[in-house]
């Protein structure tokens, strides 16, 4: 099902950004879809239901030595949590969460205990980078896990799949450091940088980001502001 973008879509005003100096937000990958643009350009696009976010924790150089606040995402029932964390929550009164994080802000004095951070620090047209976990492909061969081409499938050949020689001979008599060999694959964190707002659905906790992030379907995601700028586009 393709998504039409509004002709109304939501460009927020410096002034209305109340949370605009959070450094990011958290999200869940909701999938991909394509996206029909005015002049009529197909973009792909991955949905995120990103936040709201609830501020759990508020952290001061003067306390804790770096301006930060930590924000919970995720409903969570208060059974499943432990005691410390009970404890924890209860600071803010904001319920139970499943993850927490901690982003930078510039001044810590400007957020309460549990304040929300939505979308609205984001805007359309803006650059951010996503960071998510790729999907985990468990113990690969070196064809799946570093693209090897394989060897000859024909004339009686039994190398089909295998790496083939690592060694060095007499010298160094050793496996070079770094060799590429199978091994665990996938299930890394990944940062897609200097990816496109294309359009914000605030009402729905929805952002339209250009292009695929790192992660499956249903996966937790970090949209943060633009940490280098670069002159490629995504």
């Amino acid at each position: 099902m393709m998504l039409y973008r509004r002709p109304e879509s939501l460009i927020l005003d410096v002034d209305q950004k109340v949370s605009a100096m959070s450094k990011g937000l958290i999200g869940k990958k909701m999938g991909m879809t394509g996206l029909f643009l005015p002049d009529g350009r197909h973009v792909p696009v991955t949905v995120i239901e990103a936040g709201p976010c609830v501020v759990t924790q508020i952290k001061t150089a003067a306390k804790d030595g770096y301006n930060a606040l930590q924000l919970g995402f995720g409903e969570k029932k208060e059974s499943r949590v432990n005691k410390p964390l009970k404890g924890h929550f209860r600071k803010g009164a904001s319920g139970a969460f499943d993850t927490l994080k901690e982003f930078a802000v510039t001044d810590p004095g400007e957020y309460n205990l549990g304040q929300q951070i939505t979308l609205e620090m984001f805007n359309i047209g803006e650059r951010v980078d996503v960071i998510g976990t790729t999907k985990g492909r468990g113990f690969s061969g070196v064809m799946k896990r570093h693209g090897f081409a394989g060897g000859r499938k024909t004339h009686g050949s039994h190398s089909h799949r295998i790496p083939g020689s690592v060694g060095c001979s007499a010298s160094p008599s050793k496996i070079i450091k770094g060799k590429k060999m199978p091994g665990q694959y996938g299930n890394d964190r990944q940062t897609a940088r200097n990816l496109e707002v294309v359009d914000i659905r605030p009402d729905d906790n929805i952002i339209l980001i250009k292009g695929a992030v790192p992660g499956a379907k249903s996966g937790l995601v970090t949209i943060n502001k633009l940490k280098f700028k670069k002159d490629k586009v995504s």
